[in-house]
């Protein structure tokens, strides 16, 4: 059964303790995270046949994307408290995204902002593409909770 994403949330982590949660105002769209897995070569002489033999490596949450509607004063998106000012800080930050299923799946993870490219064409709004490297485990709570 399909879910319409329409809903999905993607917020950002105040570092307190306990931490605090807020939704990035204006997301359009979001891609991600883009789980990877390494599979190690090793192959040997004695491989079966000739077969190419492999273990389970590293794994890699890789990259969140998000695409929005973009307000330079909004506490969400600005360089004071938003993700712009994570882009020009040095630390490592807390995310979830809550998706629209009926057990309000999150990925919860850290990541570091790594691109921020505002857009002004004239003929439409101001946009904002934003990339996040994932550091570290990609949580997934499938109960809500």
């Amino acid at each position: 059964m399909a879910i319409n994403a329409f809903g999905t949330q993607f917020l950002m982590g105040d570092g307190a303790t306990p931490e605090v949660f807020t939704a990035v105002a204006e997301v359009a769209d979001i891609q991600g995270p883009n789980f990877a897995k390494e599979a190690i070569e090793v192959t040997h002489h004695g491989s079966t046949d000739g077969w190419r033999e492999r273990i389970s490596g590293l794994k890699d949450g890789g990259e969140v994307t998000l695409t929005l509607n973009f307000d330079p004063q909004g506490a969400t998106h600005d360089a004071d408290t938003g993700l712009l000012s994570q882009l020009f800080g040095d630390d490592v930050n807390n995310y979830q995204i809550i998706l629209p299923d009926t057990d309000a799946t999150i990925f919860e993870f850290a990541a570091v902002v790594t691109g921020f490219v505002p857009a002004a064409p004239v003929d439409d709004k101001l946009s904002a593409d934003v990339t996040l490297m994932i550091s570290g485990v990609v949580s997934v709570d499938v109960s809500g909770s």
